[in-house]
């Protein structure tokens, strides 16, 4: 969550640090500000803005010159959107200023202590106590009071430190939230998030929890919080700035939906094994005698990426003939679980920086579990952490609800269940049938994108609805959840997934004509069962858009997409349900890339 951006070196720093928050809004946007350190070194001067970074840029003066500055879009987590609230904050003096990223969690005692001092208050933030720490510290350097500082601290933190005694430097810290560097040639940039940089710098150095930095116009050193000097290599990103674009789209998730055919290709490319009908995936650092070990696989995960491990779960078990399930990280590191060391702990997260998520892999490295991560961000904090894992390659995604990660995702989970299901059991004819029918997913996704102008058409019979149901049988279940999540994330209307199967025991007391049910009819073995729950909507005059193989003439709409392998159909059913919920919020009117209340890669409990 929140979005931060710094800059120190020649150019004017204003206008940088604007740039940087639009390229950081998705990470929240309730709010924004920055702080600039004067070309006159008298003080600082900070201006924030309730709203979006529009409203920001509407109230920085005209002369408003610097070299050196910090700046913050934000998530509210303590106070409500506000001018107070808004980032950086400052000590009583005016003499520090702070962004930060991440809950300290003990921040009530400490505010009790410092009003007992005297101090005082303009905002209710946690955040704000920090500012006072720092301002209040004794120490000669800044580098050592913000380290005081952040000895009194508990809970998460990605912060930029400026202060007016110390005008030649930024300090910066990590414990659980995101801080990259950029590195330019006699200028330094630092982010949450490397959308921030890479239209000035490709060369990066991720923080780990625990590290600092002191960024100069000319150079870079980090060390822990301890002062132990640390070595930190810049690594190439990947993308370039013109990934981060919305390429002539109305939208950056209208530009990622379509952009998954493409997506799906890549992350197949140089992987798959004709010779042997398997997959290469060398990240695993997993052997075939350790991967035949595993007696279960455990996935974890939050929001869509738990949806992800749910189709895992099924693919796993379908293919490696492996007990395997997903559960919710952030359930999962709270009930004291029982870690098997005959497992296989696989982590998923889009950011790779998710708290809840990375809280669990840190719970199962100190129980001595092997965890692989499977995430979309190289060198994120889950594939650090983690012993291997696999990379999604689905490319920056900047709307905050997830598409083609999401399908990316699935098809690396049918890569590892390929994996692992031909170094135990797997036949080499049904190795190449899922290949076959992994080569044929990019076609198929670009098939089922070219019909949206159908798709266009039918969330129109949709967009009034105030509630609508979701439901499909085993694969088709993971798809219902993922599906009424998007709609409910962008079209703000209430929405309810359950296992066809489970509508008698109870959610078949809502369906009427006003609540249309959307259900994931594959042409399976299952078929004649959901076929049959069908026959129990209508019989209670209930509405049904059916996504199927073919045709449903229980359904009031069919949407049909092509097939593939039954254990990879579900990739398929979840697309056309990406443009449902988007054309249906394009129609009430929503900010789609930037629903209500929500932002990218949750980095807070």
């Amino acid at each position: 969550m929140c979005g931060i951006v710094g800059y120190i070196g020649k150019r004017d720093v204003a206008p940088l640090l604007l740039e940087g928050l639009q390229r950081l809004e998705y990470r929240g946007y309730d709010s924004a500000g920055l702080a600039i350190q004067p070309r006159s070194g008298n003080g600082l001067r900070v201006v924030k803005a309730k709203g979006r970074v529009r409203d920001l840029q509407e109230r920085v003066p005209k002369r408003f010159a610097g070299t050196t500055g910090i700046a913050h879009t934000r998530w509210a987590t303590h106070g409500a959107p506000g001018d107070d609230n808004a980032h950086p904050h400052q000590d009583a003096e005016g003499r520090v200023a702070l962004v930060h990223n991440g809950i300290i969690d003990n921040a009530d005692e400490l505010r009790a202590k410092l009003l007992a001092d005297g101090v005082e208050f303009t905002s209710e933030t946690d955040t704000e106590v920090l500012a006072h720490l720092i301002g209040r510290a004794q120490a000669e350097t800044l580098e050592e009071r913000v380290r005081e500082a952040l000895r009194l601290i508990e809970g998460t933190y990605g912060i930029a430190v400026l202060h007016a005694d110390f005008p030649d430097r930024i300090v910066v810290a990590r414990n659980g939230s995101p801080v990259v560097l950029g590195i330019g040639e006699r200028e330094m940039f630092v982010a949450s998030d490397v959308a921030a940089l890479v239209s000035h710098t490709r060369q990066v150095v991720t923080l780990d929890d625990g590290e600092m930095a002191t960024l100069k116009a000319d150079d870079y050193r980090t060390y822990t919080t301890e002062g132990s000097r640390t070595t930190a290599s810049p690594t190439t990103v990947e993308w370039e700035a013109e990934s981060y674009d919305m390429g002539g789209h109305d939208t950056y998730m209208h530009k990622e939906m379509h952009e998954q055919a493409d997506a799906v290709d890549r992350v197949l490319r140089g992987r798959i094994d004709d010779r042997f009908s398997t997959v290469r995936l060398d990240g695993l650092n997993l052997d075939a005698r350790e991967a035949r070990g595993f007696r279960r696989v455990k996935i974890l995960g939050c929001g869509s990426a738990y949806h992800t491990g749910l189709i895992g779960a099924q693919l796993i078990e379908q293919l490696a003939r492996v007990p395997a399930d997903a559960e919710p990280a952030s359930e999962f590191r709270y009930r004291n679980p029982v870690v098997d060391p005959d497992t296989l702990y696989v982590a998923v997260s889009q950011s790779g920086e998710t708290y809840d998520t990375l809280a669990a892999v840190q719970e199962l490295k100190r129980k001595g579990a092997r965890v692989l991560g499977v995430v979309n961000v190289v060198g994120s904090a889950i594939a650090r952490e983690t012993d291997g894992g696999v990379y999604v390659h689905a490319g920056p995604e900047v709307c905050v609800v997830s598409t083609k990660c999401f399908t990316n995702t699935a098809v690396a989970f049918a890569l590892l269940a390929l994996h692992l299901g031909r170094i135990r059991d797997l036949s080499v004819a049904d190795g190449r049938r899922i290949i076959e029918g992994l080569r044929k997913l990019p076609e198929q996704i670009a098939e089922v994108l070219r019909g949206e102008d159908r798709i266009r058409e039918l969330a129109a019979a949709y967009a009034e609805s105030r509630s609508m149901m979701f439901v499909g049988r085993v694969r088709g279940y993971p798809i219902a959840l993922e599906a009424s999540l998007k709609l409910k994330e962008i079209s703000y209307i209430h929405a309810e997934a359950y296992p066809a199967s489970e509508l008698k025991h109870g959610p078949l007391a809502l369906i009427e004509p006003a609540t249309p049910t959307v259900a994931i009819v594959p042409d399976d073995d299952l078929l004649e069962k959901n076929r049959a729950t069908l026959e129990e909507i209508k019989a209670r005059s209930g509405r049904i858009l059916a996504v199927a193989h073919q045709e449903q003439d229980r359904a009031d709409h069919t949407v049909v997409v092509p097939r593939n392998e039954v254990e990879l159909d579900p990739i398929l059913m979840g697309i056309p349900l990406q443009l449902l919920a988007y054309h249906v919020a394009t129609l009430l009117g929503r900010d789609i890339d930037k629903p209500r209340n929500l932002a990218k890669s949750v980095t807070v409990e």
